[in-house]
């Protein structure tokens, strides 16, 4: 087999287009082709007159391997491949016995179902204990808290099967190539996922969609003799001493916690075990305690806080793809930046045509995040803006100091949002410039809890306001918007630097607002890179008559070149 990538398409095309592409690129005879399969998809926008879609595919043909080294071998863009897949070793006929009992997997989010599916693959009937809700009763709580600030405290947008992820868009991304990711793919699949997210190059699968696959998935568990236990939370793990220096697992202390008011429901109950499979996400931090006081080794570990941003999505769109906007998919971005203070400042997690939705799992604290339906075709565009937080950042030595920061930044923007998981808003302007805002712009925001004008600035400390205030300018250089905050911009750089301004043009607003940002001519000469010159200067010199040197008078703004 082999795969062959860098194949550019326009941007209204379908799959037997690609492949006759293809076949009269690389001299191919359909009838010698035994499989045509897409790997990969991407649209290319950096040419905003012509956005092409960029595709990866793999062809199988029906000659021996000789010939096919002999047609493609040294082949641009051409290499061959074999295809791994993963096999779980089924152990037949499993009991249990005094030293081998069933593994326990804590958590129901992305690790922890893939933990028990694989266990349960080898047959061996894994426990899945999950403190929150299955996704039928969690969806409803879900939006219960949305409709009515009533926050579940086991059953919300962090906690019940499917993890955090169910409600934020399901988005696929890892930074790893690693063949066990199509075991992923497939099993998601076959649970009801679009087949698609097997080759796009920032794939999802929607909210809107998750809510089933999740039930499949855990049916599927339970089949092969796997066992979830919903409302019961893990808050204790007890150990037996060895002669070596580490204890053994002898068993997990659980509590049922459906309902914590009736006593006949609220009870503890030990589960043997000596195989833990700890899966329990980012928020569980009551487990991290646990954990802690258990003496289980941990270390304080560099983080992101920040903010969420929305904006219009035919903005993004425009930005992106240009003249090409309303024919393709919600456009997304990813931007980072490092800041003068040496903090990094990126976007994470962004939702084409999403929400923003509350995402508290603790009471009289405020968290939120996005998620996008399968279709992404709301009205609004959003994403997380995050600062990097380190260590040292963190007052005491406890090694779980940078949780309560979170905590404290929580119950400042639950106190800022008016008490009730209203989230505090602002425009970025009123943000930059210390004060509530007191009207919207063009951007409704989609938060369904509900809004109120506040300053952002009293929630973080200082260091984090001046990142984001720093890192948001400069990724907006990234993104053209061609807004009116740019037109306005674009017209003080004609009114100072245009003496002759007769062949004016728009220029890249990066650069306008580089030179705008100097407090001279004399300083904007002397900073101007070689791209800036090249695509937007153009000087007049006149020879001074005192000592006959040629003087800078000023210059025009010419046409920028890509």
């Amino acid at each position: 087999m082999i795969r062959i990538n860098n194949i550019k398409m326009p941007v209204i095309h379908n799959k037997n287009d690609l492949k006759k592409t293809v076949y009269k690129l690389y001299r191919i005879n359909e009838e010698e082709v035994k499989s045509f399969e897409i790997a990969g998809q991407a649209i290319d926008a950096r040419k905003k007159d012509n956005v092409v879609f960029v595709y990866a595919v793999d062809i199988s043909f029906k000659f021996d391997e000789e010939m096919e080294k002999k047609r493609f071998e040294n082949v641009k863009n051409v290499r061959k491949i074999e295809k791994k897949s993963y096999f779980t070793e089924k152990i037949e006929n499993f009991t249990e016995s005094e030293n081998i009992k069933r593994p326990v997997v804590i958590g129901s989010g992305p690790a922890g179902i893939f933990a028990g599916l694989i266990l349960a693959e080898a047959g061996l009937k894994p426990i899945i204990i999950e403190q929150g809700k299955n996704v039928d009763e969690r969806e409803k709580d879900v939006y219960n808290f949305f409709k009515t600030g009533k926050l579940e405290k086991y059953s919300n947008v962090q906690f019940g099967e499917g993890g955090a992820g169910t409600f934020s868009d399901g988005k696929l991304n890892t930074n790893t190539n690693n063949f066990r990711i199509q075991k992923v793919y497939d099993e998601l699949i076959l649970a009801g996922a679009d087949p698609k997210i097997n080759y796009m190059s920032k794939p999802h699968i929607g909210t809107d969609k998750l809510i089933e696959i999740m039930r499949k998935i855990r049916h599927k568990i339970e089949s092969l003799g796997g066992e979830y236990r919903f409302s019961t939370k893990l808050i204790k793990i007890n150990y037996e001493k060895t002669d070596s220096e580490n204890n053994r697992i002898k068993s997990i202390l659980v509590e049922n916690v459906k309902n914590i008011e009736d006593t006949d429901e609220n009870k503890t109950y030990e589960i043997p075990a000596n195989i833990v499979v700890l899966a329990i996400g980012h928020s569980a931090r009551d487990t991290f305690f646990m954990l802690n006081e258990e003496n289980v080794t941990m270390e304080r570990k560099t983080f992101s806080v920040g903010v969420r941003i929305e904006h219009l999505q035919s903005m993004i769109n425009h930005s992106q793809y240009g003249k090409f906007a309303n024919k393709l998919p919600a456009a997304e971005y990813k931007l980072n930046v490092k800041t003068s203070n040496g903090r990094g400042v990126y976007t994470f997690c962004m939702c084409p045509g999403g929400v923003v939705v509350p995402s508290s799992s603790e009471e009289e604290r405020l968290v939120v995040n996005g998620m996008s339906y399968s279709k992404r075709d709301l009205k609004n565009a959003n994403s997380a803006i995050l600062v990097n937080v380190f260590p040292e950042d963190f007052p005491g030595k406890s090694v779980l100091a940078g949780v309560e920061f979170q905590r404290r930044l929580e119950e400042k923007a639950f106190e800022l949002g008016g008490r009730n998981y209203k989230a505090p808003i602002q425009l970025f302007g009123d943000f930059v410039n210390n004060k509530i805002s007191t009207k919207l712009g063009k951007v409704k925001p989609s938060y369904l809890a509900g809004y109120k004008f506040a300053n952002l600035n009293e929630i973080f400390p200082q260091y984090i306001n001046d990142s984001l205030k720093e890192g948001i300018n400069l990724m907006d250089r990234k993104i053209n918007t061609d807004g009116d905050f740019e037109k306005e911009v674009l017209a003080e750089f004609k009114k100072e630097y245009c003496r002759t301004p007769s062949k004016y043009t728009i220029i890249g607003f990066d650069v306008v607002s580089d030179m705008l940002a100097r407090e001279s001519k004399g300083e904007v000469l002397r900073n101007m890179s070689k791209v800036q010159t090249q695509l937007a200067t153009k000087f007049e010199y006149i020879r001074n008559k005192k000592n006959g040197a040629f003087v800078n008078t000023g210059f025009r703004v010419v046409r920028l070149v890509p």
